[in-house]
């Protein structure tokens, strides 16, 4: 029995009481159930007596009493204790909980996953970097907590779609030609150009490869070399991106958005909302109605076009395309944009508090040796993407980014995350992984399977520890989405491998010897597969292998 299962098993019963006109009240959609810090107190523990007893018009000892009774008479309930103020303990009838490693085995991948986010679309836009350069140490970290956080959605029922908005048009563009181009002819670049060595490697190549472009007049050239650079270093990142287990559904051009007329679609849309007006020759958006400090240019007095006018065709566009909440996730650099965000989704008649969700991001440094690293060797003057892969691998920097709240700043050891020692927590959790895995194959190689399954034989304390500890998953899955915190899976997964290094030390699982298994050698290893299953699919809404061999 799990913890939703006990959930809805208490539902029943207060239905039961309603029915039997014992109790007056409406039958809550939610119960709270929990796992007691003390174990006297039972295996679990719910305050919906108290919750209840206000609109029962009753003392809430006397709701949690007539509950209890009720509750008792469920399948899988052992018995309820009413403690306190109206709290209801209660202890689970005998392979009631071990029943809960048949449910993981049988369910295999599917299991953590349920229905809380169904019928949502939600578009997750991260990373989102200029295609001017290499993905940094910045990028790195929305990379690892965006597509967690994807995951984690779709987990809990969401329908997710990844997007990556390409910013590709406007200065910085012209900037990274002009870069290029000199580059290949040897001439100075400009002060305000790039000046990563990367952008002369990539000059070299683009020149080798179109040595025609060469010969063009300057504008010319520098477009030339803009295009084609953008195209390699789009698909650069692209790569990058898809090795560190990344992939996005969407890459979504900001010159096609432009080029498409949905710019202007998007300003005759909120004039018809009444919040756009010209002052001083200018197109405003009158977003100080809704919370920004300022109004807003769209259109400035010489008829360009500004990057705020695209935010919100592009807004426009996601909730065009059907998509419920618009989550955007940015860097620390980010915070003046919450509001305006906020503010062009009621300029275009949307409950911002619904459709748009915003999660700013904090700075991350490595260290090494002690010393924090601040060039890369493929830019020069910042840390790359491949630069900490290269460092530490995949596996060490995804879960080591995504075990912390995205808004807290990071340091990361790279010592520490390639260490394999039970400090090191990705060495932590992955252990359990391959620990698992080696039973399950010892126990083949004795010729030993999981056989007949009676779940009355788990009542070691460990044991009984592990199984609650596992029954959790699904609800820390579901918690997870709901407040958009993966960080709190590998939390889980740390406190789950502690929980089955303590059960390994105190249960044997295998026979020794000439020993024979027995019924609960068999019980033993469906708990030991459950912990597999729940370990992997844990890591794989992170981003990381479950390994079966270290």
């Amino acid at each position: 029995m799990t913890p939703a299962d006990l959930a809805d098993a208490i539902r029943r019963a207060i239905r039961a009481a309603v029915d039997a006109d014992q109790l007056r009240v409406d039958v809550p959609a939610e119960v709270l159930v929990e796992r007691p810090k003390r174990k006297e107190f039972g295996d679990y523990a719910t305050n919906v007596a108290l919750q209840l007893a206000k609109s029962a018009g009753r003392p809430p000892r006397d709701v949690a009493a007539i509950l209890a009774e009720q509750l008792a008479a469920q399948p899988g309930i052992a018995a309820v204790d009413v403690a306190g103020p109206g709290f209801l303990n209660i202890r689970l009838a005998a392979g009631a909980q071990g029943d809960i490693a048949r449910q993981i085995v049988e369910a295999g991948p599917r299991y953590g996953t349920s229905t809380t986010l169904r019928g949502q679309r939600i578009n997750v836009e991260f990373v989102s970097a200029n295609p001017t350069g290499p993905l940094h140490l910045g990028h790195t970290r929305w990379a690892a907590v965006g597509d967690a956080l994807a995951r984690v959605l779709q987990a809990a029922g969401a329908e997710v779609t990844r997007e990556f908005y390409i910013n590709d048009r406007g200065a910085q563009m012209e900037k990274f030609g002009a870069s290029l181009a000199a580059a290949a002819v040897g001439e100075p670049i400009p002060d305000d150009g790039y000046h990563g060595r990367y952008i002369h490697d990539l000059a070299k190549e683009i020149a080798g490869e179109h040595p025609e472009f060469l010969d063009l007049p300057p504008d010319e050239r520098a477009a030339a070399f803009r295009d084609e650079g953008y195209r390699r270093q789009l698909e650069r990142q692209r790569r990058a991106l898809e090795h560190f287990r990344v992939h996005f559904d969407v890459w979504f051009s900001e010159r096609v958005l432009h080029e498409s007329g949905a710019v202007e679609a998007a300003l005759d849309e909120l004039r018809r909302q009444g919040h756009v007006y010209e002052a001083d020759g200018a197109v405003w958006l009158r977003t100080t109605d809704f919370g920004d400090d300022r109004d807003r240019v769209l259109v400035r007095s010489n008829g360009e076009k500004t990057y705020f006018a695209a935010d919100a065709a592009y807004y426009l566009d996601k909730r065009r395309r059907g998509f419920d909440t618009c989550l955007y996730l940015l860097g620390a650099d980010h915070h003046g944009y919450v509001a305006r965000l906020k503010a062009i989704a009621a300029c275009a008649g949307d409950d911002p508090e619904r459709t748009l969700e915003v999660l700013i991001g904090q700075l991350v440094k490595i260290l090494k040796g002690g010393e924090e690293v601040r060039l890369s060797k493929r830019a020069g003057e910042i840390v790359t993407l491949e630069d900490v892969v290269d460092l530490a691998g995949v596996d060490a920097v995804r879960y080591s980014l995504a075990r912390y709240p995205a808004d807290s700043p990071l340091t990361l050891d790279v010592d520490l995350i390639t260490r394999q020692t039970n400090d090191n927590p990705v060495f932590y959790v992955q252990y359990v992984a391959a620990r698992t895995a080696s039973v399950s194959r010892h126990a083949r190689d004795l010729g030993i399977d999981r056989g007949a399954f009676d779940p009355t034989l788990l009542g070691h304390d460990r044991e009984i520890d592990l199984l609650g500890a596992l029954a959790e998953f699904p609800r820390i899955v579901a918690s997870a989405a709901e407040l958009r915190e993966p960080h709190r899976i590998a939390r889980y997964l740390e406190e789950l491998a502690g929980t089955y290094h303590r059960f390994y030390d105190a249960c044997r699982i295998l026979p020794v010897g000439d020993e024979q298994p027995t019924p609960l050698t068999h019980a033993r290893l469906w708990l030991n597969d459950a912990t597999r299953i729940v370990i992997a699919n844990g890591l794989e809404l992170l981003g990381v292998e479950a390994p079966e061999r270290m």
